[in-house]
């Protein structure tokens, strides 16, 4: 019997079909009928550009124009995955691994440079360094070709060699180097050490497979060989992953049967509590966990669920607010739908999403759930806590900013090809973390600087042209022109003075740069120890346990976690303006 193969325009007749007869099974309710209609119409409307709109029309595509945008106008995490996509999707929720040499690349003018090595791998050991410019592999030029054409062309079978013709800064010559494909699995958590003293810490970057083994095995290590007494946990830039990963990482801390985290749909079927099922590894060691605004989602069960047990300080910057949870539902043809289907809520019953989605803008912007709108909770000793904010610290440290002299040097790379130029002349360097540029050596950098272009706009001097454009269509320029002229000169030699005016923040981001070329990833994060104002902050809280008691217990200056400012005002016993 010869079988049948419905056409796209069938399938959309054939569905509308069966929400029609849905629809009756209900009593033609106003909802199933809405749904019915506008299913109708949609295949209408589709039937009748697929017959008769002038162009040639692909009615695959015009469907899945239309499954985006209906979905965009939800949430950003629900989304339709066609059968071409799943393995990407899939390969999202567990850690990463292909064989390659462990490098990263990036295209400059065509060429394409060593970003740098990963430690431990095959290129590190046969010492391809950050600079190096990739010249060919396998002998096949890879100049223009752009660096995510140059990564999968390093990629393949495990222990199969890749020939590499390389040229060197302060080489003459291309150096050839032949190094051996091997497989490379990245670890949830890319550093675990001492601080300070007995001060543990751990950096975790994502809540993929086995990401609470490996912080369980990094926190038994720093117990077992460095007897730490303080643990800084850092999710910072940490967008998360799996929740049961966060579960069982809170776990790790706090008593059996303590509630961590509850999911909370429109089915209540889907209703779910999670609770620590295990034995703590430590209940009672002072914990510190750093956020910031890339902490999301598992991250943000992570921070919530200790904050709201008391069981450590949250220091940082308020995290992203996702508190989303997406399902995937399989659809026909082997697509998937992941949907949200719930939110996360934090065991003093607050929700940690802040972006509000149901209510968008009139322009389909979205916006913050409104301080109006908070709601108050309370944490296990009674600290005020409160929803729509994410995960607000209990203390919050002043986010760093960059003059715009090292943003353009960051942006020109000029950091960079001094570290490549520093490499070359040096053989080695101190410990990470001891490791700093003294005067003479920013001297050498100054000049390096000499004939290299690093020209870059103030802000003072933007303003200063939109005053001279304003003043110019309003016909005063002309009386102001002396001024404007002498103001702008000024300005000029102002900015000359940038690279002494600015030097500790550029000798900072030229040292972590430096380090990386010798102690690779883990040397840039322990050089950047000495700057990191919520590193240095954690130290001061830990490092003085009447304070940390004094922040768990809501006393002093850390009564209120994210309050709304009008309520704080109020509190304060001062009438809030009526501009506020």
């Amino acid at each position: 019997m010869k079988k049948y193969v419905f056409s796209p325009y069938h399938k959309v007749v054939y569905s509308c079909l069966i929400l029609f007869l849905l629809a009756f099974s209900f009593g033609f309710t106003d909802r199933y009928f809405e749904i019915a209609k506008n299913l109708d119409t949609f295949a209408s409307i589709y039937r009748q550009l697929n017959s008769h709109y002038v162009d040639e029309v692909n009615p695959a595509d015009l469907v899945r124009e239309g499954i985006d945008a209906m979905l965009a106008s939800l949430d950003p995490y629900t989304e339709y995955i066609p059968e071409a996509d799943i393995e990407d999707f899939k390969m999202n929720y567990v850690s990463k691994q292909y064989a390659g040499i462990g490098i990263s690349v990036f295209t400059r003018k065509d060429k394409i440079i060593v970003s740098e090595p990963y430690e431990g791998f095959s290129a590190q050991r046969a010492d391809i360094r950050a600079g190096d410019e990739i010249v060919t592999i396998n002998g096949v030029p890879v100049k223009g070709r752009g660096s995510s054409a140059v990564s999968e062309m390093l990629k393949g079978q495990k222990d199969t060699p890749v020939k590499l013709t390389i040229k060197r800064y302060g080489e003459k010559q291309p150096l050839e180097k032949t190094v051996l494909r091997e497989v490379i699995t990245f670890s949830n958590v890319s550093y675990a050490g001492l601080l300070q003293d007995s001060i543990g810490y751990i950096k975790l970057d994502k809540f993929l497979e086995n990401s609470a083994q490996e912080v369980k095995q990094s926190f038994q290590n720093l117990k077992r060989q460095h007897q730490i007494n303080a643990l800084v946990l850092d999710l910072r830039g940490n967008g998360g992953g799996i929740v049961q990963e966060s579960v069982d990482i809170v776990n790790l801390f706090v008593e059996k049967g303590k509630k961590i985290v509850t999911q909370k749909a429109k089915i209540k079927d889907k209703d779910i509590i999670y609770q620590a099922t295990l034995s703590p590894v430590d209940p009672l060691i002072p914990l510190v966990v750093l956020v910031d605004r890339g902490s999301a989602s598992a991250s943000e069960i992570v921070a919530g669920a200790i904050q709201d047990l008391d069981r450590g300080t949250i220091i940082g910057n308020r995290t992203f607010g996702k508190g989303l949870v997406q399902q995937t539902i399989n659809l026909p043809y082997n697509s998937l739908l992941k949907v949200t289907v719930a939110k996360y809520y934090t065991p003093s019953g607050r929700c940690i999403q802040a972006l509000d989605y149901a209510h968008r803008n009139p322009d389909g912007s979205v916006r913050r759930v409104s301080d109006s709108l908070m709601a108050e909770y309370k944490t296990a000793n009674g600290r005020s806590v409160y929803d729509g904010n994410g995960i607000y610290p209990d203390l919050v440290t002043k986010e760093k900013s960059y003059h715009n002299i090292a943003y353009s040097l960051i942006s020109k790379s000029l950091h960079f090809d001094y570290a490549t130029h520093y490499r070359m002349t040096h053989a080695s360097i101190p410990s990470a973390r001891s490791f700093t540029l003294n005067n003479a050596d920013y001297q050498e950098f100054t000049k390096y600087l000499a004939d290299k272009d690093y020209n870059y706009t103030t802000k003072s001097e933007k303003n200063l042209e939109e005053l001279k454009s304003i003043a110019e269509k309003e016909k005063y320029f002309e009386d102001i022109k002396l001024e404007y002229n002498a103001l702008k000169s000024k300005l000029v030699r102002n900015k000359k003075d940038d690279l002494s005016r600015c030097q500790d923040e550029i000798k900072e981001i030229i040292e972590n740069e430096i380090v990386s070329r010798y102690y690779f990833q883990k040397g840039r994060l322990e050089a950047s120890f000495k700057t990191d104002a919520d590193v240095k902050e954690a130290i001061k809280v830990l490092s003085d346990r009447n304070k940390y008691v004094a922040i768990l217990k809501g006393q002093g200056p850390y009564k209120v976690i994210g309050k709304p400012k009008m309520e704080a005002l109020v509190n304060a016993n001062q009438q809030p303006s009526n501009s506020n």
